[in-house]
């Protein structure tokens, strides 16, 4: 009977992995809120970046939480995201042909895989460069442990939280206010 559970998962798992597709977005963006669209900074960084997370992600008082496996090396960033079981949930890389994304299983409570690699660049990428990119009146500060980005009305959009950790200064939350959702961030290398 055990041998015939195993089956129909691994059948279930299979169909589902199939109906996965690539979608390829060659002008690289995501939303701030409604309306104000953001084009991302190229994927280049000056130290390469390898995490395996662990996040948490709370919307509207529900959470969930998922593996993610970050990779920023060669002017190209790769994103997975896995359950807890080990399945892919999708796949993100940006590189310089724009942002290529496998969605392969669908969890409605999450945000697109596109905006949780917009936020995590938020946290890693220079203050800087985002500042570029920014739409006209929107400021983003920084102090030694927050991030704040705030649109033409002074409203607080996005906070992000940081610690050191291993003699690195990481992002440990994620708040975006607009969108109503949290993403805690745990290093597990």
């Amino acid at each position: 009977m055990t041998n015939i559970k195993n089956f129909f998962v691994l059948l279930i798992i299979a169909t589902l992995m199939s109906c996965s597709s690539w979608q390829n977005e060659s002008a690289p963006h995501a939303w701030l809120t409604p309306g104000n669209k953001i084009n991302l900074p190229t994927p280049t960084l000056a130290n390469d970046i390898d995490r395996q997370q662990l996040l948490t992600v709370t919307i509207n008082g529900k959470s969930d939480s998922l593996l993610t496996m970050l990779n920023v090396s060669q002017d190209k960033i790769t994103l997975v995201g896995l359950s807890l079981l080990g399945i892919r949930l999708f796949k993100v890389i940006y590189d310089e042909t724009g942002i290529k994304t496998e969605q392969a299983i669908a969890l409605p409570q999450l945000p697109p895989a596109n905006q949780v690699l917009s936020d995590i660049m938020l946290s890693y990428w220079p203050i800087e460069v985002w500042r570029n990119n920014l739409p006209d009146g929107w400021r983003l500060e920084e102090e030694s442990n927050h991030r704040s980005l705030y649109d033409t009305d002074g409203r607080l959009i996005i906070g992000i939280t940081y610690q050191m950790e291993n003699n690195r200064r990481e992002p440990i939350m994620i708040e975006h206010y607009y969108f109503g959702y949290q993403i805690a961030i745990q290093n597990m290398k």
